[in-house]
């Protein structure tokens, strides 16, 4: 169902997201909004890692990183399969790593000045 917001109904508006897609969306972002776990998302974004690779990459304990992946997996935003004994980590779907791009994106607008892009 959609709204007019003026007489033209040049723009109109979606119907508003659900409680259970916003209750979703903000745990999603709780989870982001942690600077390890963003970089951590960031290399799953990018390929598959076990929890050694990950810290290496990071210079993050492995308790830590292990800390960090369970709650991005209880989160629903990372994916894990074996390989023998060891557990491959990567981003859950194509909406996460939208996701992990678009924040990373925005941020480059901010801290370069790139100039933002409009509609």
């Amino acid at each position: 169902m959609y709204a007019r917001d003026n007489e033209s109904g040049a723009h109109p508006l979606q119907e508003q997201p659900t409680g259970a897609q916003v209750e979703a969306a903000t745990a999603a972002f709780r989870m982001l909004g942690d600077a390890t776990r963003l970089r951590l998302m960031w290399l799953l974004a990018h390929g598959e890692y076990d929890v050694s690779s990950l810290s290496r990459a990071l210079a993050v304990t492995r308790p830590s990183v292990s800390q960090h992946l369970a709650k991005l997996r209880l989160a629903g935003l990372v994916h894990t399969r074996r390989d023998g004994r060891r557990v491959l980590y990567r981003a859950r779907d194509a909406h996460v790593r939208a996701l992990i791009s678009e924040a990373l994106f925005h941020a480059d607008h901010e801290v370069s000045g790139i100039p933002r892009h409009d509609d």
